[in-house]
């Protein structure tokens, strides 16, 4: 739940994706992010909320990972797990639970993660 003085999230459109965070790392990552880079920031929630596997219409920093990163097993469901390049170094990385129409954010970062060094 939100407290007094947090930032206000957007709500969904109709038809939107809801972006959530799956993991604590990942929403303390984010704030950094939009404290950083606000601009890329939006320019990352924007698409994710869309449709966040249309990497063609949005931009090509988006595709999904690869190898054991390419899945990821959330509260028992194994999803898809994507990327979104927000800067030269920075990613958000984030899991499509198709049957909730979510986006769960797993990672958000303003460096480069070392898992795909």
């Amino acid at each position: 739940m939100a407290k007094r003085g947090e930032r206000v999230a957007p709500p969904p459109r109709q038809g939107d994706w809801e972006l959530r965070f799956a993991t604590g790392e990942a929403a303390s990552g984010w704030e950094e992010i939009c404290a950083q880079a606000p601009g890329p920031a939006r320019d990352c929630y924007d698409p994710l909320s869309r449709d966040p596997r249309d990497r063609w219409a949005w931009s090509s920093r988006i595709h999904q990972l690869k190898g054991e990163l390419a899945t990821r097993d959330i509260k028992g469901k194994t999803l898809e797990q994507w990327q979104y390049e927000i800067t030269g170094a920075g990613r958000v990385w984030y899991c499509i639970d198709d049957q909730h129409r979510r986006v769960l954010l797993t990672l958000a970062t303003t460096g480069h993660p070392k898992a795909t060094e």
